[in-house]
This record gives structure tokens, C-alpha cells and sequence, in this order.
């Protein structure tokens, strides 16, 4: 959607060969520029390179969209260590990293926009959703902290809460996505639209998307 915009886009994954093969198909789709780099967002050094590799093949940065995420659902007792780092440390801790090297580039362009991809389980929490849940409840945090800590310089800080969305969020072997009732992603992408062209006046911080007619 941002390609189809008229942006400059750079994409990361944990994977090269993943981001290469996804660089391809979104410049043969939309005949746009688009960059990628692997970087897992876990990791403060490889977010560190990542935005060093954005800075030396693109330039000026105006946009973060952060839409890493990971979701495993187990009773407290039944979460291991790791298990807790991996989903704490994806849609948190690497939200925060991203957003820190975002703001010092902001500061020097004088402002910019930051959309963070949240979920409705930030403020409704669940059975079996303990981690999944603490990360995307301290995700609403972060961005309304720093949506109150930037919004006088330039910066516009929002969050998009989306509930089902039809994706492999579920399982990469599962057959059935939903997409017959739950949201689409370019749908999740429209709202990301939206939020973008806003006049600068205005900042929606948080928006929240459902389903509209969820499976009963």
C-alpha cells in the first residue's frame, strides 16, 4: 500500500532469503523502490544495523510502521522462560527499539509518523494469552507515552488495535485463515492509510478494528 503511494519502502524480517524473496514480488507487483534487510527486532544491534542500512540506501526517514509480532497462548504455569522472552521481547521490547532509533532521525528531520500495529488483546485479556497479552497491554503504554512525549515536535504517535485478522498469525500449516469473516489486511493497511493522511493538525492516536460480522 505505502509502494502503491508513491513511498520508498524498506522492510525487514529475521530471515534474508524471506526479505529478498518479498522485495521481488513487491517490485514486480507495484513497480516501486523497496528495500530489505534481515534484522530480528529482538535484537537491539541488528535494529541498530537495520536503521544504519535504511540511512545509507533511502535516506531521509518519515515513516515507522512497527508490525513485528508473535503470539503463543499457554496457561502461566505451562509458559517457559523463553517462551515469555520471545513474545515480550518481539511486540514490545522490539517496538521500543524501533521507535528509539525512529525519534533520534525524526529529531533531525523535524518530525515524522510512527503507526504501531497493537491488538484488541491490549485491552481485553484472555485465558492462555498471559505473554501475548502483557506485551500488547505494555504496547499500548509505549505508544501513548510517546505519543505524549513527541506530539509537540512534529511527531505523530499512533496505534491501530485490530482483532481477527486473517493471516498465518494462527499457524503457517493452518488451512483455514477466515477470511470469510475476519478482517483482511489490506484492510489493517487502509486504516495505516488513513492514519497517514490525516492533516498535520490532527493526530488519531489509537483506532480500533473489528470484525463486522464475527463468527458466531
Amino acid at each position: 500500500m505505502l509502494l502503491e503511494e508513491g513511498a520508498t519502502v524498506a522492510i525487514c524480517g529475521r530471515r534474508q532469503e524471506a526479505v529478498d524473496k518479498t522485495v521481488a514480488e513487491l517490485e514486480s507487483e507495484t513497480g516501486g523502490k523497496v528495500k530489505g534487510k534481515a534484522a530480528d527486532v529482538r535484537t537491539c544491534d541488528e535494529v541498530g544495523s537495520l536503521f544504519k542500512f535504511i540511512d545509507s540506501e533511502l535516506g531521509r526517514l518519515n515513516v515507522l510502521v512497527n508490525n513485528a509480532g508473535v503470539g503463543l497462548f499457554r496457561p502461566v504455569s505451562e509458559l517457559s522462560v523463553e517462551d515469555w522472552h520471545n513474545v515480550i521481547d518481539t511486540n514490545l521490547t522490539g517496538v521500543f527499539y524501533c521507535c528509539r532509533e525512529a525519534l533520534f532521525r525524526f529529531e533531525t528531520n523535524h518530525g515524522g509518523d510512527i503507526v504501531n500495529i497493537g491488538s484488541l488483546a491490549g485491552k481485553n485479556a484472555m485465558a492462555g494469552g498471559a505473554a501475548y497479552n502483557a506485551s500488547k497491554f505494555g504496547l499500548t503504554g509505549l505508544s501513548e507515552a510517546a505519543m505524549l512525549d513527541t506530539r509537540n515536535d512534529n511527531v505523530r504517535v499512533s496505534y491501530v488495535m485490530p482483532g481477527s485478522v486473517a493471516t498465518e498469525f494462527g499457524g503457517a500449516d493452518s488451512t483455514d485463515t477466515g477470511r470469510d469473516w475476519k478482517i483482511w489486511p489490506e484492510d489493517v493497511a487502509e486504516v495505516v492509510r488513513m492514519l497517514l493522511r490525516m492533516p498535520a493538525r490532527t493526530l488519531v492516536s489509537r483506532v480500533e478494528v473489528r470484525p463486522a460480522r464475527p463468527k458466531r
